[in-house]
């Protein structure tokens, strides 16, 4: 059940600010939500000073800019006073980076989430949601890995808080079509070099827009009750597809799979399903019965996933095709491309 939030009198925070969700989620909020503070939390004073000149926080702007580091939990306790709503986007997400550089990951991932929670009971904030990826189902990778800890802090947090009003709850979703360090840019980059790199032809992934993420998010917000992760319902893409949409006379030669890397995306597992509610356009894992006692009440209207379901990348019954791809990405001209592959 969607209840309405009276945003004009809330203040809210996004954690991880600068980056490609947080500035889509910014302009989103100034143009729908209009929050009475709106705090970009962030790290990198180059990228603020970069995002005022979009989004200025002069004159009678609801915007403020907080410079801080989610691994420091006493600029959290300060950043977090008066504030009503915390949208926790800040992460180091890059597989490869996390792999060579794991104690550095677990810092921001898993203690920076541990902070936030401290920081968001204690200064009596009303709701915080933390992103999630697709990789925290069933990792093979450490970035994975540190998400599903995260994931587990913040739906234990609705116990953790105790009295506290503080509810916690998780967005889980797929690969985000042109975010920072998304495959897009290499592919763009390498098209005019007439060869585009393929980890496996087998790969499938979920796909989603920063537009359609940050409005997912936003129904969550007015939908959770805490302990939840919400799900949504995404079409999948094959890697040869995307390739083939960006560069279609390019060959794709297959370069082999990266440490930490899957052939196919689990959004959700065996295991969660047994206590998963479906809804027309996502799912809710329900917390587990020891957690559920703390919400206020689960959403009524869904009904149980099937028994053994999984929602996998290659099972998925939505897919985009090459041309679809060429619309989302924004290319016009209708393409006649011719799939080649060079091993090796």
């Amino acid at each position: 059940m969607v209840t309405p939030m009276e945003w004009h009198k809330l203040s809210l925070l996004i954690t991880g600010g600068t980056g490609s969700f947080g500035k889509k989620f910014v302009e989103f909020a100034l143009q729908k939500l209009q929050p009475r503070r709106l705090i970009i939390f962030s790290r990198d004073e180059v990228k603020q000073l970069e995002m005022r000149q979009t989004f200025p926080d002069s004159g009678d702007s609801p915007l403020r800019y907080f410079i801080g580091d989610v691994r420091d939990k006493d600029r959290l306790y300060r950043a977090f006073r008066g504030v009503d709503v915390v949208v926790h986007a800040a992460a180091l997400k890059q597989v490869p980076t996390a792999e060579y550089n794991p104690l550095e990951v677990i810092h921001t991932n898993i203690t920076g989430s541990a902070n936030i929670i401290d920081a968001a009971i204690d200064r009596g904030v009303k709701k915080v949601i933390a992103l999630s990826t697709d990789k925290a189902a069933n990792p093979i990778n450490l970035y994975g890995a540190t998400k599903l800890c995260a994931d587990k802090l913040f739906i234990s947090a609705c116990v953790y808080a105790g009295p506290s009003h503080t509810r916690f709850s998780v967005v889980r979703y797929g690969n985000v079509v042109g975010s920072r360090g998304s495959v897009i840019p290499l592919f763009l980059k390498q098209r005019s070099q007439g060869v585009i790199p393929i980890t496996d032809p087998r790969m499938t992934r979920f796909w989603i827009t920063l537009d359609q993420a940050v409005e997912f998010v936003h129904l969550c917000l007015s939908t959770m009750q805490g302990g939840e992760i919400f799900i949504p319902k995404l079409p999948s893409m094959r890697i040869t597809d995307l390739a083939s949409s960006i560069a279609p006379d390019c060959y794709q030669k297959i370069v082999g799979i990266r440490p930490g890397e899957k052939l196919h995306e689990v959004l959700l597992t065996e295991d969660e399903a047994r206590r998963t509610l479906e809804f027309d356009d996502y799912y809710v894992v329900q917390p587990g019965p020891v957690l559920r006692q703390w919400s206020n009440g689960h959403l009524p209207s869904g009904h149980l996933v099937p028994e053994g379901f999984q929602y996998r990348s290659d099972t998925n019954e939505m897919w985009l095709g090459v041309e679809a791809l060429r619309e989302m990405l924004g290319f016009e001209e209708p393409s006649v491309y011719r799939p080649k592959l060079a091993a090796g």
